[in-house]
């Protein structure tokens, strides 16, 4: 800072100002990133967390429906599979609403499984294979558990995420209101000041006696 020494009070308090401003402007476009990602976890949360909570319970009934139909007395064969293909048009239906999620590497590995389950729902009972269409919707739905925990530490992870985006947030800006108290009363202090002034004392010149 020995540059400042060549310049007067008001330049000094000037270049402290632009250099809180530089920092203030550095520390509100990280804040702007932080909310930016803020905003797209709770997006993610909602959109791929939420909504897919909801697929897995629509799932979840139509797989009853189906254990349901296989294990019935009272309906035919016949009827058994046109009731199943029915319900296995609706899991289709959301097939296609869960496709559009993001899908992790895990749930995707998970919902892949899911499908080929269902595959095998649907022909085990074109077949009239009662105890395979039972047997395999017991396992489709100890996969849509999987799929649930899935959507609760991703939701978990992202809050978590931006959580700590909201803490970071609020710390810069408790530094940017210290930084500006601070700042602002060393530009006080280089406006007031003044400079010592040096008063010599001219000699004077002997009398003439």
């Amino acid at each position: 800072m020995t540059i400042l020494k060549n310049y007067n009070n008001k330049t000094k308090a000037a270049f402290v100002l632009l250099i809180a401003m530089l920092i203030i402007l550095l520390s509100n476009f990280n804040t702007l990133q932080n909310s930016k990602k803020t905003n797209e976890n709770i997006n993610a949360i909602y959109n791929d967390r939420l909504v897919v909570a909801n697929y897995i319970f629509q799932y979840t009934n139509e797989l009853h429906t189906i254990k349901a139909n296989a294990i019935s007395t009272s309906l035919t064969d016949t009827q058994k599979t046109k009731a199943i293909s029915t319900t296995i048009k609706n899991i289709q239906n959301i097939d296609l609403l869960y496709l559009k999620t993001v899908l992790t590497s895990n749930e995707k590995t998970s919902f892949e499984n899911f499908l080929s389950t269902c595959s095998t729902i649907n022909k085990a009972s074109e077949s009239n294979n009662w105890n395979l269409v039972n047997n395999s919707s017991d396992k489709a739905l100890q996969t849509l558990e999987q799929l649930s925990q899935i959507q609760i530490d991703e939701g978990k992870s992202k809050l978590a995420q931006s959580n700590k985006l909201h803490e970071g947030n609020a710390m810069m800006g408790e530094l940017e209101i210290a930084l500006l108290v601070i700042l602002s009363g060393l530009s006080l202090y280089l406006l007031m000041i003044k400079k010592n002034k040096i008063n010599l004392k001219m000699p004077e010149a002997p009398g003439m006696n």
